[in-house]
């Protein structure tokens, strides 16, 4: 079920456990306390490669990718969550960085080709005044 936070004006702050637990600081008279008010899930699945796409980053269970799989963060490889970090991209900035070069090479190396092209026929159409 979704978390639902009622009287917010009395809320001093929201914070998420490496867990899942979703706590609140809530005002009661003159004090302070934290209060328990959620859990959140993590899902995965036997193929995620199989989930379909539904758009704007989102994904779907389908018949590839088998029934989700539901836990809690910290067990049985789940991950954990950690709150106020952003994720990094999954990407190797090394190995992208050289792709970027050996594309820049390739483009480097046709342009020259063209270039030289261009050269030849400039010297083939005086040859033939």
């Amino acid at each position: 079920p979704p978390i639902q936070i009622t009287d917010p004006q009395t809320i001093r702050s929201i914070s998420v456990s490496e867990n899942g637990k979703v706590y609140i600081e809530r005002k009661v008279g003159n004090n302070y306390s934290l209060e328990e008010v959620g859990q959140i899930f993590l899902y995965k699945f036997i193929n995620p490669a199989g989930l379909k796409s539904i758009g704007n980053n989102l994904f779907v269970e389908s018949p590839a990718s088998g029934p989700a799989i539901e836990g809690t963060p910290g067990n049985d490889g789940f991950g954990k969550i950690i709150q106020g970090k952003l994720e990094r991209a999954n990407v190797n900035i090394v190995e992208e960085m050289v792709n970027l070069i050996v594309a820049q090479r390739a483009y480097e190396m046709n342009s020259k080709g063209v270039q030289a092209s261009d050269e030849m026929l400039r010297e083939a159409a005086t040859l033939k005044r």
